[in-house]
């Protein structure tokens, strides 16, 4: 009997049509088109923790020659949320949103035209330092965040990229 439900279990799986995208590792063509992904400078503090995340993540797999371009504008804005009778402000939100671009260096085709954001909730306290010092690790998590996000679309589009070429 549990054979039966172990082989019933594999062909179900088998069958759902779903497939690892790094399948063959460090090889494999998504992960070689990741590791061929070159970052422009991004302006600014936020670019410059956005550009770091992205790096890291597609270097993964190694270095190879560029052969894919990802440009990336970003939009960081602070905003208050909570403001008090007397006109003070509680609660703020830091918003981070990214319009990027995946470009094909050999044809000079744009492959992916995406946005990602991502926001925080900071509250406001008493001491000055302390906010600035939560506003700055807000963009932080911000910034790996839309790397994460950048990196998984780049991803997806090179898969669909090569399984389309085979």
């Amino acid at each position: 009997m549990r054979v039966v439900i172990a082989l019933c279990v594999a062909l179900s799986v088998s069958a759902c049509g779903l497939s690892p995208m790094y399948a063959g590792g460090g090889n494999a063509a998504v992960a070689q088109g990741i590791a061929a992904v070159e970052v422009p400078a991004i302006g600014g503090r936020g670019g410059w923790l956005v550009k770091n995340a992205l790096e890291e993540r597609l270097g993964a797999a190694g270095h190879t020659t560029p052969a894919y371009r990802l440009d990336v504008r970003l939009d960081d804005a602070l905003e208050a949320l909570g403001v008090l009778n007397d006109d003070t402000i509680s609660r703020e939100r830091r918003i981070l949103r990214a319009r990027y671009q995946l470009i094909d260096l050999a044809t000079n085709t744009v492959l992916l035209d995406a946005t990602a954001g991502s926001d925080a909730g900071i509250d406001v306290v008493s001491s000055e330092y302390a906010t600035i010092a939560a506003e700055q690790r807000a963009l932080e998590n911000l910034a790996v965040d839309i790397a994460d996000r950048m990196v998984t679309q780049v991803a997806v589009t090179l898969r669909n990229r090569a399984a389309a070429s085979q």
